[in-house]
């Protein structure tokens, strides 16, 4: 089966690579002519050819066309209109990257009326998709969606990705192997979007957990000067622990309830870099974890846990600091309280 590729970078160029290591074929669409010749060099003209006119790389695919785009999300939905005008009916538009189910929403109805279709496809895998395969969140009309499954099959990780249910027996769904129809337009990227607040807050679980093993020796190093601007360590005795955060996550890896392919990375990273010197701890958020606040508060389920991990990276970014000025401002005012030197 042949795709149409509009991106070739980390996640674009990955999907590509594997389809045609699975007997696809591919025609990319990139700005860059060093990255198409870098693909073409590495898979062939036989399974992947590319173009930098969007115009040429239309007319390069077989019918029903199907094209992917694969490009950050402030500028997909202009790349889709272009596109679109190139297309003809039966044809199908996939938008895998991280936009937002409401624009999904708005344009299946632009294009259906078209006959274009049009996919969303959360999708999930970072840099080491390749390897272990893509998990594919999909939303759109249940026809195209067949018509890919060829395609999906061979950008998932299949059912040897983990271990099966119990209970589970027979043919392997579709989920079992790594995608998953989820609904009409826009429920692909809404389940990627949740998918991405849970994200948010296991992340932050590990963080501060972490933190807290990391500040467990506090009881040898603290001043026991006692000072009215901060709160005194009542029982040093009990936090006199050098505790290798580095070696905790590498133990909890093995058989521990917290284990997770996350937790793999964290160590990875701390193994590295035990001290994180290289990291200055500005972490952005790319409006998933929004979007999931935003849909608990419609639909007025509780979410408090992404929304502490989501101001958290708020925090991060230096976004609470005139809120911790005016504190410190208040606590000067009525109470004479001076700032203490950083540590």
């Amino acid at each position: 089966m042949q795709l149409g590729m509009i991106g070739l970078g980390r996640m674009g160029g990955n999907i590509v690579r594997r389809i045609v290591k699975d007997g696809h074929t591919a025609i990319g669409y990139e700005r860059r002519p060093k990255t198409i010749d870098t693909l073409v060099a590495e898979l062939g003209s036989d399974g992947f050819q590319g173009s930098t006119d969007l115009k040429d790389f239309v007319s390069r695919l077989e019918t029903p066309r199907v094209v992917w785009v694969m490009i950050p999300a402030a500028v997909t939905g202009q790349v889709i209109d272009q596109v679109a005008e190139l297309l003809e009916p039966g044809d199908i538009i996939i938008d895998g990257g991280n936009s937002r189910y409401h624009d999904d929403i708005a344009r299946a109805a632009t294009l259906q009326p078209k006959g274009i279709h049009y996919v969303d496809i959360g999708t999930s895998g970072g840099v080491f998709g390749l390897d272990r395969g893509f998990c594919l969140m999909i939303g759109g009309e249940a026809e195209p969606v067949a018509h890919l499954d060829p395609l999906l099959k061979s950008i998932a990780p299949g059912v040897e990705a983990a271990e099966r249910t119990p209970g589970r027996t027979g043919e392997p769904s579709p989920a079992e192997q790594g995608y998953l129809h989820c609904g009409p337009a826009g429920a692909g990227h809404f389940v990627k979007m949740v998918h991405n607040g849970i994200e948010y807050g296991a992340m932050a679980a590990y963080a501060e957990g972490l933190n807290i093993l990391h500040k467990a020796d506090i009881g040898a190093t603290h001043d026991a000067v006692a000072s009215a601007e901060e709160t005194p360590l009542e029982h040093p005795e009990w936090y006199r622990y050098d505790i290798d955060v580095t070696e905790v996550t590498e133990v909890w890896r093995r058989g521990s309830v917290v284990a997770s392919w996350l937790l793999d990375l964290t160590a990875s990273e701390l193994y590295a870099d035990p001290t994180l010197e290289s990291f200055d701890g500005r972490v952005s958020d790319s409006g998933e974890g929004r979007w999931t606040l935003d849909a608990a508060i419609d639909t007025g389920v509780p979410a408090p846990v992404l929304a502490a991990a989501l101001f958290a990276r708020f925090s991060s970014r230096g976004e609470a600091l005139y809120a911790d000025k005016m504190l410190s401002a208040m606590r000067k005012a009525f109470g004479g309280h001076i700032e203490l030197p950083p540590k």
